[in-house]
């Protein structure tokens, strides 16, 4: 039975070193060339939890890999997308195995690079990064040239001196780059019935649920023993579930979309901390702000403060 474990890599600078890459030119986003990306040779199978987006072009990849629970189809295909949070699973083959190595591009793009642009919001949309999609993109040579040629906009953009107008001009890029991917899905799925993943999708409608519909305010946080309900398993083997699928707990994973929502309050309104913490279904914004902190390592007004 493959050894399996369970790896976080909460920032790109932590990707570049475990994939044994040179430091990343930009800590927010990095554009890898992906023949120089190593696996554990120590295990064969590695499962890991992202903190960030990474869209992939690849060719002459050799494994098995799942996305979630299910398992997911490369063999024809060549674009694929995780979201931060979600699980992506990865049986390699001995290199003495394969015939061709692997090559193509990972786009890597941290959540707080696109804080304070409309895109923070607006990349939660494109449903391709969701648990939902079991199928890398297929693309045609001329396809593939164009979203290639975006990539390295995007890198020769970030690899110049940056300035005021560099993080516009590569949100710019990003949204170019999605709009296309979006094009192409619908061409290759206008046939296909996408599959729903079971529980992760389940958990993340859920969440999503309070967090676009103002239930905050009405019902305050959902807590465990609620989520359990709905999604109609027993507080322990959810947590339990939760925690093998992505080595974190039902709370963590409502916290963690609590954090998201504040990011996104702090970055693109001017409501008060304790304005947020009440939309948010605090009922001390003391709580709030101690969450915000042991989540992020800073304050809700210094997280603010460093987009002004």
């Amino acid at each position: 039975m493959p050894n399996k474990q369970i790896q976080r890599i909460d920032t790109i600078t932590e990707f570049h070193r475990q994939r044994g890459l040179a430091k990343p030119e930009h800590p927010l986003i990095s554009l890898v060339d992906y023949s120089q990306v190593r696996h554990s040779v120590e295990q064969n199978v590695v499962t890991w939890v992202q903190g960030f987006y990474s869209i992939g072009l690849k060719r002459n990849v050799c494994g098995k890999f799942r996305y979630g629970q299910q398992q997911y189809d490369f063999d024809e295909g060549l674009l694929s997308f995780i979201a931060p949070g979600q699980v992506f699973s990865i049986e390699v083959l001995p290199e003495e195995q394969m015939t061709q190595r692997p090559s193509g591009w990972l786009l890597l793009i941290h959540p707080d690079f696109l804080w304070n642009t409309p895109l923070a919001k607006k990349i939660k949309q494109y449903e391709f990064f969701g648990y939902a999609v079991n199928e890398s993109l297929f693309l045609s040579d001329k396809e593939e040239a164009i979203i290639i040629g975006i990539m390295q906009n995007i890198r020769a953009e970030y690899h110049t001196n940056i300035d005021k107008f560099s993080q516009n001009i590569i949100i710019s890029q990003i949204e170019t780059l999605l709009n296309y991917s979006e094009r192409f899905y619908q061409r290759q799925f206008i046939t296909r019935k996408i599959t729903s993943h079971q529980t992760l999708d389940r958990l993340e409608s859920l969440l999503d649920q309070y967090f676009e519909n103002d239930l905050l305010l009405e019902k305050g946080i959902p807590g465990v023993q609620e989520v359990s309900d709905k999604m109609n398993m027993s507080p322990n083997y959810l947590s339990s579930l939760l925690k093998s699928l992505t080595g974190q707990s039902t709370q963590q994973h409502i916290h963690n979309k609590l954090i998201d929502k504040a990011k996104e309050k702090l970055s693109t309104t001017t409501l008060s901390v304790s304005e947020i913490a009440y939309e948010l279904g605090f009922e001390h914004p003391q709580s709030f702000s101690k969450l915000f902190k042991s989540k992020t390592n800073l304050t809700p007004l210094e997280f603010r403060a460093s987009f002004n």
